[in-house]
């Protein structure tokens, strides 16, 4: 199993826009597990698109969640690195 992680935050405007996507392994060993997820987020190919997102306020972003826990289908896609989420699982 595997968590996906989608986080969303104000833009300039004050428009909610994603702000990075990460997944992570849940560990299956009891105790207390520490993971770091690198978090990223979709950019747009062309200057023209970047510029008409910017202006609209639409970001580009993922609409199934999968793409972000599956490996199939993102090689095609531009990413841009955004940063670190620290998460902690208690297993039982």
């Amino acid at each position: 199993p595997q968590i996906v992680v989608s986080v969303y935050g104000p833009d300039f405007f004050g428009n909610d826009v994603v702000r990075g996507y990460g997944a992570v392994h849940v560990p299956f060993t009891p105790g207390r597990h520490t993971r770091t997820i690198a978090m990223f987020v979709p950019e747009s190919t062309s200057r023209l698109q970047k510029f008409t997102s910017w202006f609209t306020g639409r970001r580009p972003e993922f609409t199934d969640p999968k793409v972000v826990a599956q490996g199939e289908g993102r090689e095609v896609t531009r990413v841009r690195s955004q940063g670190f989420v620290t998460i902690s699982f208690n297993v039982v």
